[in-house]
């Protein structure tokens, strides 16, 4: 097959320009023997797994009038649930098609009798009985289509090599196209055997893509029967998204009970003592004790100004007061450039929401004190339908990355926990636009 190779600026690697048209090359292409393989071997694994299932199946109801009929039936469904997994391993050697694995095994306590239940309870149990008993009709006609369609086109296609066959060896012209009593047709001119090797040839570049259309509602049925279910999946992410609330929040409460320790913590400390000092100095040294107390007015107002901050980092009064309008323009005031704030929305998001939205645009407005080197930046909030979404753009050096472990990182994570997104566009050499997408939730008045 005619290949050429140039290399790819972007990556340097080698690119493979094919001369020949899809349709030409798809019969020696390696997809298209992979999916004719998958598609052979399908026949006699369904066989096995339909001869099991429903061997199984009819033994577990049989024995239902006894006791024994539950075991064997949640054994029956426990190996179907094995042969599952050896299709989702065939498909994604074969066909490339990349399967999660179903839910586990719920178990509510333990031993035999929980592990039966767990079994009959599963959804994924019940799927991939319908797999085998559906699978086996299917895959015999597969088989059959495309085995046909693979012989015919080659023979007829080499045709020309080998009609000799028939004179030398069956006593007759060439290939038989028609015979009754009186009369026989022949495939055995030279415009006879052409028009034969066009026709295989027309037959040989369909087959694959024949095959593929096979192949197609196998991925489906794979897909659909042996793999997780929406619902499932959705618990396995809500799952995960909880865990990283939990580490999140306990991350939270760690870094305020260190802001606490020490800051207005231990400043507050020396504040009693230098008060106990000045006391123990009233009379003796009026001077030096009002000294001493008007040190200590300073450190008390240090460590309100403190304690402010603090509050200002986890939910400010401005914000439940006055809502994200004001107490974004709050957070702009404190960055080192100029920040221009608008906010777009009808009423005021969920509590949680807005909140989450107020911590976002707070990180990334310290990001751009902090990093961007850049001397203006713009905050947009609006509402589109059912999602809030907030816009940071900065006109900095850019080369912001969510993937190299930084703070946008952890930013990303937080709001994939709600159902948020988090974009960032940070060429190098900047502007820098991060968009957040945040779910909107229980307006509130």
């Amino acid at each position: 097959m005619a290949t050429d190779y140039g290399y790819d600026s972007g990556l340097g690697f080698p690119e493979v320009r094919h001369r020949l048209p899809a349709g030409l090359r798809a019969p020696f292409e390696g997809r298209t023997w992979r999916e004719f393989g998958y598609v052979l071997l399908s026949l006699p694994i369904s066989i096995l797994m339909f001869t099991y299932a429903v061997t199984m199946v009819s033994l577990g109801a049989g024995l239902l009038v006894t006791f024994l009929g539950i075991p064997v039936f949640a054994a029956g469904l426990a190996g179907c649930r094995g042969l599952g997994a050896l299709e989702r391993a065939r498909a994604r050697g074969l066909l490339g098609l990349e399967v999660a694995d179903p839910e586990p095994l719920r178990t509510r306590g333990s031993g035999f009798m929980a592990w039966i239940g767990a079994v009959l309870k599963s959804g994924t149990s019940w799927r991939t009985l319908l797999y085998s008993v559906l699978h086996l009709p299917w895959a015999l006609f597969s088989f059959v289509v495309a085995v046909n369609f693979w012989v015919y086109g080659w023979a007829l296609l080499t045709y020309p090599l080998w009609f000799w066959v028939f004179p030398a060896y069956a006593g007759q012209d060439g290939l038989q196209l028609y015979g009754d009593e009186t009369h026989h047709i022949y495939l055995d001119n030279p415009f006879e055997i052409g028009v034969t090797a066009l026709v295989g040839l027309l037959f040989t570049l369909a087959t694959p893509w024949i095959v593929r259309a096979l192949t197609t509602v196998d991925r489906v049925m794979v897909h659909g029967l042996l793999g997780p279910t929406r619902l499932s999946a959705r618990v396995v992410e809500l799952e995960s998204d909880r865990g990283v609330v939990v580490d999140t929040a306990a991350a939270d409460l760690r870094r305020i009970e260190r802001d606490l320790h020490d800051g207005a913590q231990a400043r507050l400390v020396a504040l009693a003592m230098d008060l106990g000092l000045a006391k123990e100095k009233l009379t003796e040294d009026p001077q030096a004790a009002a000294r001493m107390v008007d040190e200590a007015h300073g450190e008390v107002k240090t460590a309100l100004q403190e304690l402010r901050d603090l509050a200002r980092g986890i939910h400010p009064a401005v914000l439940t007061d006055r809502g994200l309008d004001a107490a974004l323009s709050s957070v702009a005031s404190r960055c080192t450039v100029p920040v221009q704030v608008e906010v777009d929305l009808p009423s005021r998001p969920a509590p949680a929401i807005e909140g989450i939205a107020y911590f976002t645009v707070s990180e990334l407005l310290q990001n751009v004190s902090k990093h961007a080197r850049a001397t203006g930046a713009a905050v947009d909030v609006w509402r589109v339908e059912d999602r809030l979404l907030l816009q940071v753009v900065d006109n900095g050096v850019g080369g912001a990355d969510v993937s190299a472990g930084s703070g946008l990182a952890g930013l990303a994570e937080r709001l994939d926990a709600v159902d948020g997104i988090l974009v960032v566009d940070s060429p190098v050499g900047g502007p820098t636009r991060v968009t957040a997408e945040l779910p909107w939730r229980g307006d509130r008045v």
